[in-house]
């Protein structure tokens, strides 16, 4: 069986939510801070199916995921948030393996032919970044507003001595959730530190 696409996990999401809660997500996915923003006009008495196309054509299907388990997770509906996350990270792992089955022989200089995919930018510069990432506590702030930790977790990191330890615990624990949450810290990072950021991408 074909696996799914994200904007299919998505529109199956939508629609197993009730009248009420759909239009609670109407209201929070327009009401919410970050950018960029929705207009009430492109979703107001919309479908499941126009819900998951302005998701999409907004955030591109990347961004959608992230943004859209926000918004459950802001109008009390933890079950959906975490069951499209789910199956988004499962999607996610079917198809890193299949594209690593496709991939041809070694060609030698360490990355096989055939475009596998490269690990997650967080993954891959995990020591660079427990190591120098000092400015911790904005990127727990807005890991916490978005969900990503929760409060004992933020507390229990707050409370450790130095930005080293507080990155180590975050690697440990919440980052190892799913990829949708390391796509989350990778984007507050770039706007905590950015010049780190673009240094290790040069590498």
């Amino acid at each position: 069986m074909a696996p799914k696409t994200v904007r299919k996990l998505l529109a199956d999401t939508l629609e197993d939510l009730s009248e009420q809660d759909l239009q609670k997500f109407r209201h929070q996915l327009v009401d919410r801070r970050g950018e960029p923003r929705v207009r009430l006009r492109r979703v107001e008495g919309k479908d499941f199916l126009v819900l998951t196309d302005v998701l999409v054509s907004t955030f591109t299907e990347k961004g959608a995921v992230p943004v859209a388990v926000e918004v459950l997770r802001d109008i009390d509906c933890n079950q959906d948030a975490e069951r499209l996350e789910e199956e988004v990270a499962k999607q996610s792992s079917g198809s890193s393996d299949a594209a690593r089955a496709s991939c041809g022989a070694n060609d030698g200089s360490g990355k096989a032919e055939g475009g596998c995919s490269e690990k997650h930018f967080v993954d891959k510069h995990k020591c660079q970044l427990i190591s120098r990432v000092s400015n911790v506590g904005p990127i727990l702030d807005e890991l916490l507003e978005k969900n990503v930790i929760q409060q004992e977790t933020y507390d229990k990191i707050r409370a450790l001595a130095t930005s080293q330890e507080k990155m180590r615990e975050l690697f440990s624990t919440s980052l190892k959730a799913s990829e949708t949450c390391k796509d989350i810290f990778y984007e507050i990072l770039k706007k905590n530190e950015p010049y780190l950021v673009d240094d290790l991408q040069r590498q």
